[in-house]
């Protein structure tokens, strides 16, 4: 045993590697998998916002007693219970998954009367600090915290007015022109006059305080909050003035809400399923404190954020499964192609010791355990390489190919033994033979429908369903069943081509073709180099073709998202000069187009009798049409259609649940004033990445009464970026590029990309060894042929031309054959493998065959095949013409 291990540690070698790589890979993915989808889940929830919030809403005690009603002193205590009250509603287990709750006391969205623009009131108690109940921290440039308008308990008629002190920020109070002790009279949806005492002027001490978020019309003035126009000023009360705003108002006009954020440092994508399922149950079933009977309602979306990163995860869990079924099959055929030489190397070695008596279980169990060691031992070494680099291993993804390297060298050495030494003679009945050539035949076309039914199957199973947890992994084999399908099929028609090939050649007067071209005829049998080659060509293919699609559809995400190269929301203070700076950003270097609009969220609109909040954009048409020519973003001709028509004011829509469409009538609702009738005249370009988008002309809306003030600048050309940072203007920026790069590093895509990329390299290299170990085979067979030829006078540069034209037609045949095959297999899978989760976009992206990747792979087959004899010809340049004489058979 040791000496044969010695003689062939090439072959033995070069199993272990295909092991070790192997078991690295399959070991290492799905634990690097699993901690990919934790950290996605991370970042799904902190790019959610406040849709991954869980909102309690808690009503008040009654403070109506016979037709009067009672200021409560105590009232921010009874927040502090209702926090209290929330958090404990969920589990132990679940409250170390969350931050501490903040609660807010918001009062319904006032108007103010005075001014010509349309602005409203919104008054605001924030606490957040969970032992005194606190706000967040604020510093007083003028004036005081708002005060108690009156101490204790005081008794109001059911109809009395009642004054409430609140605070104003610094923006606040310069768009307001109040200062501390000034007054503010507000109309809520009643028609009733409520009076605000400003107390004073404040200046967050941390603006990224969380608290904020929940009503961040306190910190600054907010536009369109309230529809189409208006401005949003909020007031800030405190824990002595929040007593006061509920006795001012009416039953409902203050609405008190715990809010309970995920803590994205300690959750996990199990325990972020469990936390939702907990949330779920207490939605669906509304409770009752037993304290104050107050109703408690659930509401958050957490839910639907999940939800859909499960989906992403989901997404890449069966794009890595299909990658590495591919690679693990691969590497199987390898492992059997390298059985199979090692088996002729062998030959010899194991006939004479058949021939001498040894039995076929002991020749089995001698195979056995040279085999076992070596598989185990190289598995281990692939599975402490993956422990290096993923936090766990797989070892059941590592399984099958250990299994395959034990198994398959033995199996094929007892069989190469057994064939040798077996007296079944070949019937002298010519009908006996047919019979038994066809019998062959029969079998050889029933394991060929079998794969290819095989393959169908798992197709069909993928498509319809994915891959699901605990499933019997038939989807996730799909693409590589598909390859070696497609493989056997080719199998079965290269003896068509090479025959058709030899015939032509016998008809010329080259004799080195008909050389060649029997050669290839005689060994177009072989079933595992060619099938290595075309899996492996063929499924590096499909993982290439994955990656540029993935790559181009971050990039058209990103575009989508952005606009533009980069887009400028001034904030509202310098909102009034937004068409100054445009026209300052244009002039700057680098910069091609800069384009002003407006762009208002949670406008409502009416589309066949149903509500809609869409997002909208009043632009200029022509300019904006030659902005968007000027980037990938399809549908800028579309901007044409947009006229100065007033009545009614045409506009172009994007729904992706079809409310809105073309021909369609469309009124578009605003506060305390008539519609505006619009008409659908076409489909809007795809930007921004909500379901709901209506682009209008601002001169059209402007001439229909509705007032447009730029917010939005978009701005084109290498030097976009530079020139919005260095505009010198406060307010929202986005660039296009940190989207795509935040998005190419997000942890499910940079670790699929990886994966792709990956896997191409190794199925390349599994493909080329299927070329290597079949040449190698078949290497003393070719080396004897081409001696005798030598005797009849070729030269040794003929012999080379010869042992080519033997070589290059599977070569050639897989070259071709495999990438088409791996595009064929990317264009079947892309919409069940979902790419558009992890490119964000809204549909599955276009297809992108990498041409030039394709072009290098065929050459690196083709060159691979085309260096193998002048190699074959350097090792046996010793062998001289007297050996071969020598030579018998």
């Amino acid at each position: 045993m040791a000496g044969r291990a010695r003689a062939d540690a090439g072959p033995l070698l070069l199993v272990a590697v295909v092991v070790v790589v192997t078991a690295l890979l399959a070991g290492a993915v799905p634990p690097l998998l699993r901690a990919t989808a934790d950290a996605a889940i991370r970042d799904a929830i902190r790019r959610a916002g406040p849709d991954a919030t869980v909102r309690v809403q808690i009503g008040w005690s009654p403070d109506d007693l016979l037709g009067t009603r009672q200021r409560y002193p105590e009232l921010a205590d009874e927040v502090d219970s209702a926090r209290r009250l929330a958090g404990a509603s969920l589990k132990d287990d679940l409250r170390t998954l969350v931050n501490p709750p903040i609660a807010t006391a918001l009062s319904e969205v006032f108007s103010i009367a005075e001014g010509d623009a349309p602005r409203t009131m919104q008054l605001a108690y924030l606490a957040n600090t969970p032992e005194a109940g606190g706000g967040p921290e604020v510093t007083w440039v003028a004036g005081g915290a708002p005060a108690a308008t009156a101490e204790g308990r005081v008794e109001l008629p059911g109809d009395g007015a009642w004054t409430v002190q609140a605070g104003l920020s610094e923006p606040a109070a310069a768009a307001l022109g109040l200062e501390p002790g000034g007054k503010l009279t507000v109309r809520d949806s009643t028609g009733l006059d409520r009076d605000i005492l400003i107390s004073g002027v404040f200046r967050p001490v941390d603006p990224a305080d969380p608290a904020w978020r929940l009503a961040p019309s306190v910190l600054e003035p907010v536009a369109g909050a309230d529809g189409f126009g208006t401005v949003r000023i909020g007031a800030l009360l405190s824990r002595e003035s929040l007593p006061d705003a509920r006795l001012a108002l009416e039953t409902g006009q203050l609405t008190q809400t715990i809010w309970i954020v995920p803590n994205t440092d300690t959750i996990t994508m199990a325990a972020a399923a469990e936390l939702a399922a907990a949330v779920i149950n207490l939605k669906t079933r509304s409770d009752t404190s037993g304290q104050s009977g107050e109703t408690i309602r659930w509401e958050t979306r957490l839910d639907s954020v999940l939800d859909d990163a499960r989906g992403a995860v989901d997404a890449a869990v069966t794009q890595a499964s299909v990658l590495l079924v591919a690679i693990i099959m691969t590497a199987a055929l390898v492992l059997l192609l390298a059985a199979d030489l090692l088996a002729r190397r062998r030959a010899p070695a194991l006939v004479t010791a058949r021939r001498r008596g040894a039995a076929l279980p002991d020749l089995t169990l001698e195979l056995l355990v040279e085999s076992v060691l070596l598989a185990l031992l190289a598995g281990a070494a692939g599975l402490v390489l993956a422990l290096l680099i993923a936090p766990g291993v797989s070892w059941a993804w590592a399984l099958p190919v250990v299994l395959v390297a034990a198994v398959a060298g033995p199996a094929f050495g007892v069989v190469t033994a057994a064939r040798a030494t077996r007296n079944r003679r070949a019937p002298a009945n010519r009908s006996a033979r047919r019979w038994a050539e066809r019998t062959g035949q029969i079998r050889r076309a029933t394991l060929d429908a079998a794969l290819v039914l095989a393959a169908i199957g798992a197709f069909v199973s993928l498509r319809q369903r994915g891959i699901v947890a605990g499933d019997d992994g038939l989807p996730a084999s799909a693409p590589a069943l598909a390859a070696v399908a497609a493989g056997l099929l080719l199998l079965r028609l290269m003896p068509l081509g090479t025959g058709l090939a030899l015939r032509r050649s016998l008809r010329s007067r080259r004799p080195l073709a008909v050389f060649g071209a029997a050669r290839a005829a005689a060994t177009s049998g072989r079933a595992l180099p060619l099938l290595a080659m075309v899996a492996g060509t063929a499924l590096a293919t499909f993982a290439l073709t994955l990656d540029a699609t993935t790559t181009r559809g971050l990039s058209d995400g990103a575009w989508r998202t952005a606009g533009a190269d980069a887009r400028l929301e001034p904030a509202p203070a310098a909102a009034g000069s937004t068409v100054d700076l445009s026209a300052r950003i244009a002039a700057a270097p680098g910069v091609r187009h800069a384009v002003a609009g407006q762009t208002l969220d949670g406008v409502r609109v009416v589309a066949n009798g149903s509500a809609v909040t869409t997002r909208l954009l009043a632009v200029d048409p022509a300019a904006f049409g030659r902005l968007l020519a000027d980037t990938p973003i399809a549908g800028a001709g579309a901007l044409d259609r947009l006229g100065p028509a007033t009545a009614p004011v045409p506009i172009l829509v994007r729904s992706v649940d079809g409310t809105m469409s073309a021909g369609m009538r469309i009124d578009l609702l605003r506060e305390a004033q008539s519609s505006v009738p619009l008409t659908v005249v076409g489909e809007a370009p795809a930007i921004g990445d909500g379901p709901q988008l209506v682009i209008a002309d601002a001169s059209a809306l402007a001439a229909a009464g509705l007032p447009v003030a730029p917010n939005t600048v978009w701005v084109t050309g290498p030097g976009a970026a530079g020139a919005v940072r260095d505009a010198g203007v406060t307010g929202t920026t986005v660039f296009r590029e940190d989207i795509l790069t935040g998005r190419r590093d997000a942890p499910l895509t940079a670790g699929l990309l990886l994966l792709s990329r990956a896997a191409a390299v190794t199925l390349l290299a599994f493909g080329l060894l299927g070329l290597f170990l079949g040449a190698a085979a078949d290497a003393p067979e070719r080396w004897r042929t081409l001696s005798r030829l030598r005797t009849l006078g070729l030269r040794p540069r003929d012999t080379r031309w010869v042992a080519a034209g033997e070589l290059l037609p599977p070569a050639l045949a897989a070259a071709i054959t495999g990438p088409l095959l791996g595009l064929g297999l990317a264009w079947l899978t892309r919409e069940a493998l979902a790419l558009r989760l992890l490119t964000g976009q809204a549909a599955d992206p276009v297809l992108v065959p990498p041409w030039w990747q394709i072009a290098v792979l065929a050459a690196i087959l083709l060159a691979a095949a085309a260096l193998i004899p002048p190699i074959e010809a350097v090792v046996r340049r010793h062998r001289n013409l007297a050996e071969t004489l020598r030579i018998g058979g």
